[in-house]
């Protein structure tokens, strides 16, 4: 089993690099791995939730497969239709990353296209209740590897029901066939506890996963370092004006006047975009006229007002006057030779 083979990789050195912080996080999904538990990661958009999952992936051994295989046979004991009615198998390496499986949440994903279906051409050739009339879905190309649900909240509640039976059981029932096919692999999903354009997962169905809560980056330097490692580089960001950029994002997150907030992606695209447009402007640094220019681009469609706000201001607007009061703020501070 896969959890089996994360054992002596998750009990040793950090195994998640690529995430900065969130070690609670880390320390949650490194216990529910060990004992092969499915999870879900709930957090808001841009914190991290898809990076965190193919870290997972990552650390995954290099396995041997089927060469060309979609699900990842062992050559030595196939699942698959097409493997198993071959006569001779060429065998190939793959390492972790290979076996990550990302299926998008969607309101018109199809019971078929997540678990597979009766072609009728093969039912014909090889009878309809025969394994080789079955065409696998994705669930199954995530064999030996991690199937990634993102907004599992998305999906109807037919595809929830229809995936009880994958999870506990490794049984497809399509329709009126049953077609046993074992998958082992890792089931990562994510979901957005406020997006209200989504459908309610059922208790039985969440019954059968841990809930992993992630949230913005814990302080305002960890959020600096992500920045600066993920975002792309074009000319020069004064730290000053930056640490200003960072703080003004984090203090939206607590404004209690929004029932959206931005996250790190917003904090990115302010740090790529200042620098974008103080190149185009021939700078050489970013400075604050840059910031200012982009904050309301990458910024207002990223926020949400509340009911008691929305009718009088426009996120625009909200954006514009925040700003503003953090530039006053800012120069006043560094007037006094201050920092923020």
């Amino acid at each position: 089993m896969l959890y089996q083979q994360l054992k002596t990789i998750l009990i040793g050195k950090e195994p998640f690099g690529d995430i900065l912080g969130q070690e609670e996080v880390k320390s949650s999904l490194k216990s529910a791995l060990l004992m092969g538990r499915h999870v879900i990661i709930v957090g808001m958009p841009g914190v991290g939730k898809t990076t965190l999952a193919k870290n997972v992936a990552k650390l995954l051994p290099e396995i041997e497969v089927v060469k060309g295989c979609p699900y990842h046979c062992d050559p030595k004991d196939p699942i698959c239709p097409q493997c198993r009615s071959r006569k001779s198998l060429s065998a190939e390496k793959i390492r972790g990353e290979q076996r990550f499986v990302r299926i998008q949440g969607s309101p018109d994903l199809t019971v078929e296209d997540l678990i597979g279906d009766i072609d009728p051409v093969k039912a014909i050739q090889y009878g309809a209740l025969s394994l080789e009339a079955f065409t696998p879905g994705k669930i199954f190309k995530a064999n030996r590897g991690i199937l990634f649900f993102d907004e599992i909240n998305r999906c109807p509640e037919k595809l929830q029901n229809a995936m009880l039976q994958v999870l506990e059981e490794r049984k497809a029932t399509i329709g009126s066939y049953s077609v046993d096919l074992t998958a082992d692999f890792i089931f990562i999903g994510t979901m957005n506890p406020e997006d209200t354009s989504t459908e309610k997962l059922s208790d039985v169905f969440l019954d059968r996963f841990d809930l992993i809560h992630m949230s913005y980056p814990e302080t305002a330097d960890l959020e600096k370092q992500i920045v600066l490692s993920k975002g792309k580089k074009m000319t020069a960001f004064p730290d000053a004006l930056l640490t200003m950029a960072i703080h003004f994002v984090r203090l939206l997150r607590e404004s209690d006047k929004l029932s959206k907030k931005p996250g790190v992606r917003g904090t990115i695209g302010l740090y790529e975009r200042s620098q974008s447009h103080a190149y185009l402007n021939q700078r050489k640094n970013v400075t604050f006229e840059d910031l200012k220019a982009v904050v309301v681009s990458v910024l207002a469609h990223r926020i949400a007002l509340k009911p008691s706000v929305k009718f009088l201001q426009k996120p625009e607007e909200f954006i514009e006057e925040q700003f503003k009061q953090i530039s006053e703020m800012y120069e006043e501070q560094a007037d006094r030779g201050e920092s923020l």
